[in-house]
Parts: C-alpha cells; structure tokens; sequence
C-alpha cells in the first residue's frame, strides 16, 4: 500500500515536470517579431544613429541661434602709467594695447590703479538671407541623418530576418542528419544481426558501419552550422548570449502567397530617400556658402564706464586702490553699422562651386542608386517566383524517394537486391528531405528579398502572420 503511494507521487511529480518543461520550452521560444524587436532596443549601430541624429538636432539649434542678439560684457582693474603721443596706430590683430592720458613733455612712470566696465550688444537685423540659408542646411542635414538611421534599421531588421530563417533551416537539417543518423544505426543494427547469423554477407556490415559513420559526420556538419547561424543571430540582436530558442512559426507548414508587385514601389526605398537628401543638403550647403559673402547690417549698442588714480579734473595723482577702482566717466552708444569684406569672393566663389560639384556627385549616385533598386527588384520578383515553384516541386521528390527506400527496405529484407541498392536509396531520401526544407526555406527568404528591394519589410511579416 505504501509503495502505490509512492509510485503514485513519482507519477503526479513527473507530469508535473513534464508541464512545467514544456511551459518553460513554449516560452523561451523567440518569433521573429520579437527577435527583430530586441535587435532595434539594443544593437549598437543604431544607437550611434541615433546618437548622429541627437547632434544634427543640436546643429539645428545652433544655426537658429544666429538670430539672438550678441550681447559681450567685460569688466577689469589694471595698474598702469598713462603716457601718450599724437598719432594713430593699427590694431594688428588686437596686439596692441591703447595708452590713455595727456599728452605730456615729459613721461610719468609711476603708475596707478584703474578699472573699465563695457557691455556691447550687436544683432544683425539685415543679413541678406546668410542665417536662414544656414538654418535650412542644417534641417535638411538633420533630415539626411534621421533618414540614414531609418536606412541602418531597416538594413538591419532585414539582416535580423535573414538570419532567424538561416538558423530555422540550420536547425531543421540538423533534425533530419539525425533522423538520417537514427535510421543508419537501425540499419546497421540488422545488417549485423543477418552477417553474425549467416544470412548476410561480410561486406555488408562493412558497408552499414562506413554508412553510419558518414551519418554521424553529416550530422557534425549541421550542429557545427547551426550553432554558427545561431550565433551570428545572437550578435545581430546585440544581446551575445549562450543560446536562443526561435518558433518555427509557420515557416515549414505553408508557402508564402504570391508577392504584390506595386509598380515602382522601390523608389519609398530607405536607402534611396537618404541619398536623395545627400543630395539636397549639399545643395543647401552650396546655398549657404554663396549668402555668405553678402554683408551684415547690425544694430549696435555700447555702454561702458571708467575709473582711474588720475583725477579727470585737476589730474591729482592717488595711488590707492580705491581711488583708481572707483568710475568717473560713463558713456553709451547706439548706432547702425555694416561690414562688407570684398576681399572674400574670390574665397567663396571656390568653396561654391566645389560644394556644387558635390551636389552633383551625390545627383549621380543617386541615379546609380535607382537604377540598382530597379534590378534589384526586378530579380527578387523573380527569385520568388522560382523558389516558390521548387517549394512546390521539392515534395513530390520526397515522395517518390521515400516510397523508393520502403521497397528497396522491402527488397533488401526479402533477398531480392543488394546492399549498395539500398544504401543509395538512404541517401537519395537523406537529400530530398534536406530538399524540401531548403526549398521552404529559398521561398521565404526570397520573399524577404522582394520585402528588402522594395524598401518594406511589412510585406514579410504580414505573409508570416496574415
């Protein structure tokens, strides 16, 4: 009575853990729309995308910044004699320092404190359309950025799609090595049993053994692919882990239907959008660099205040600090000015006409471009429409190698024929059930194909799941 109830324990505990596997089996699988969901949040180019287009948006921001005013402050204490002379000087680059004091017979060298306060505001008001050309060329360079990460995710989606199905048709011929395998060791298990008993010839077992180890190599290979497949998958997800269990879906169990083949669906192709807006930020930066030799007109204004040792009214020297921080005169200024350097056309005229040259290289590679998605379509359309006829084909080869490796079992068992007979039927059934899998496998990878020459993935996933 007690051990019952002890089997009866054993009994319940294994169903229990037999459910909880397959729950745990059911849910570690991955379908491809998750796959591709995950290789989006973490694969690393397209976080630099990103990354790009966050620093075109600051580009932005800092072109449009052109249209608030300047506004310069500055304040300073210096300890200074104060001799002068008549006559002007130049500037030479900001290198020289401007003495102020009277113009005396004899030079004072003893020096004394004194401060400066100014701030200058200046805002272009006119600028000939130099800023808003500046501001255009940096929205259409953040517009080429946005579309070059649109271009990378969708090149990468279609990657990520590609390997899922590599790694399912890896996994499926692995399956069937080792159906391949299982049948080889049956094989030689009866072939040995008819040679030790007499009824078989030597050369028989020779022949199942060299065929079983051809099966175990065969079997090598697959596991060897698969685990190669399914670590490029892991790398495009940007998740490298040990392993990851994907749902066949519907992959083996049904063709896709017959791709829609929209006329000139390739020109809403990502990657042709994005070398179009190459081509119109080089022409918006062309545009900017001829605004910029056109002149400025600002509005300028100043206000600034001065303290120094020497008295403005008797000119009393005070060598203490305070007397020299403390402000005498103030001033302000308003006004309208302009500056036109003449010099620069030359300058500008080249940097013009080689950014024009730019323009119309990005214009050639963009017809390149159009002309390569055209092919490109055209030829997946009609990859698909010859796989999907192989995947058509491919079973009734698999019927007829099957029912051909029955009779020659059949044959064999009876006397009727012999061993290599056989054998070549194992090995024509091992290839047309490779066959249909990789004839599957052609017809939605193909479908992928046309998906990835028109520029919209959609058009896979919707046959995946419809």
């Amino acid at each position: 009575m007690k051990q019952k109830r002890i089997d009866r324990r054993t009994t319940w505990l294994t169903l229990v853990l037999v459910f909880l596997a397959s729950r745990y089996a059911t849910y570690a699988q991955q379908s491809l729309p998750a796959v591709l969901d995950q290789a989006v949040q973490y694969y690393p180019s397209l976080k630099a995308r990103q990354a790009e287009v966050h620093s075109a948006e600051q580009d932005v921001k800092t072109s449009t910044s052109d249209y608030i005013p300047r506004l310069s402050v500055q304040h300073q204490y210096t300890y200074s004699t104060n001799n002068s002379v008549t006559g002007s000087f130049y500037p030479n680059g900001g290198t020289v320092i401007s003495p102020s004091g009277g113009i005396r017979a004899d030079n004072i060298y003893d020096g004394t404190f004194g401060s400066f306060t100014s701030a200058l505001l200046e805002w272009n008001i006119v600028n000939f359309g130099k800023v808003s050309t500046a501001v255009g060329a940096a929205r259409t360079a953040l517009a080429a950025s946005q579309a070059a990460y649109e271009n990378e995710l969708f090149q990468h989606r279609v990657q990520v799609a590609d390997a899922y199905l590599l790694l399912l048709i890896g996994e499926k011929l692995e399956d069937i090595q080792q159906a391949n395998r299982d049948r080889a060791e049956n094989f030689r298990q009866v072939v040995s049993a008819g040679v030790q008993s007499g009824l078989r010839p030597g050369v028989d077992s020779a022949l199942a053994e060299a065929e079983y180890a051809k099966a175990n190599l065969l079997l090598l290979e697959s596991h060897r692919n698969e685990q190669a497949r399914q670590l490029r998958l892991l790398e495009l997800t940007g998740v490298l882990g040990d392993s990851m269990a994907i749902d066949s879906m519907r992959f083996y169990t049904a063709l896709p239907q017959p791709a829609d083949t929209a006329v000139r669906a390739w020109q809403r192709h990502p990657s042709l959008r994005l070398q179009a807006l190459r081509w119109e930020t080089t022409q918006a930066r062309s545009k900017a660099i001829g605004r910029s030799f056109l002149p400025s007109i600002s509005l300028v204004g100043a206000a600034w205040a001065r303290g120094s040792g020497v008295s403005n009214t008797d000119d009393l020297y005070r060598t203490d600090f305070s007397s020299g921080t403390r402000y005498q005169v103030y001033n302000y200024l308003v006004g309208i000015s302009t500056r036109w350097t003449l010099t620069d056309f030359a300058q500008i005229h080249h940097r013009y006409k080689s950014e024009r040259y730019r323009a119309d290289r990005d214009h050639e590679v963009y017809n390149e471009q159009a002309l390569r998605l055209q092919r490109q379509a055209k030829e997946a359309e009609m990859q698909y429409e010859v796989a999907r006829e192989q995947a058509r084909t491919a079973p009734v080869q698999l019927a007829a190698a099957s029912q051909a490796y029955q009779q020659a079992s059949a044959r064999y068992a009876s006397g009727l024929t012999d061993l290599p007979t056989l054998l070549q039927s194992m090995v024509v059934l091992n290839r047309a059930e490779a066959d249909v899998a990789i004839a599957y496998s052609n017809a939605w990878r193909s479908l992928l194909m046309v998906a990835a020459a028109k520029g919209d993935l959609q058009v896979f996933l919707n046959a995946i799941n419809p």
